[in-house]
């Protein structure tokens, strides 16, 4: 089996080289708060269901959240609720991250938000350490609609000194091909003992 260290590399260079056009399309980034406090909360209604709230993004998109034992999911978009993303998270326990990074290229003449990028927040077992809690950091990528809101994929974002730009090429060479329907996320990068992937309906 290769190294992470080398998977990562050849993937960045397939991804480079599969699609060039995307690459050198003009993106641009806007970073907008995600603070729940400021969102409409609706209350669960079983244990563990801390319910659901609804925030305002970038260009008034919506961004749906849901949370219960001890993890998120979160979507966005006019069905945010009913988009894949919304049965989506993490499979070790965590927390929404406090800034959306927004990815968006002009189309018809018009800024367009096609993904985006969120800082979430781990707790993982480590099996080398007599399985101590472990914090982690995972950058998630997650596509916009129209034609599906979907996680595109993750990076570790204490293992990766470059972690940011990592995720930034993931969504800017993947996000708007990608199929929520039929495509697996991906896993770029170094993962080190806080790192967790998907959570949910992968395919």
């Amino acid at each position: 089996m290769m190294p992470h260290r080398f998977v990562a590399l050849a993937l960045l260079a397939a991804m480079g080289c599969a699609q060039p056009a995307l690459a050198q399309t003009p993106v641009e980034r806007v970073y907008t708060p995600l603070l729940l406090k400021q969102c409409r909360h609706t209350k669960g209604k079983v244990e563990e269901d801390y319910g659901s709230w609804r925030c305002t993004g970038y260009a008034g998109i919506a961004v749906h959240i849901t949370a219960g034992d001890q993890r998120s999911y979160i979507s966005f978009g006019p069905n945010a609720a009913r988009e894949k993303a919304a049965q989506q998270t993490l499979s070790a326990f965590n927390s929404e991250g406090k800034t959306i990074e927004w990815r968006i290229e002009m189309a018809g003449g018009r800024p367009h938000a096609f993904a985006t990028i969120l800082r979430w927040n781990t707790t993982t077992l480590d099996p080398k350490s007599d399985l101590k809690q472990v914090q982690g950091q995972v950058l998630v990528v997650t596509r916009l609609g129209p034609g599906g809101v979907c996680h595109v994929g993750y990076v570790d974002g204490r293992a990766n000194p470059n972690a940011n730009e990592l995720a930034r090429q993931l969504a800017d060479q993947r996000a708007r091909t990608f199929n929520c329907s039929k495509d697996r996320p991906i896993i770029l990068g170094v993962q080190g003992p806080g790192f967790s992937a998907t959570y949910g309906p992968a395919e």
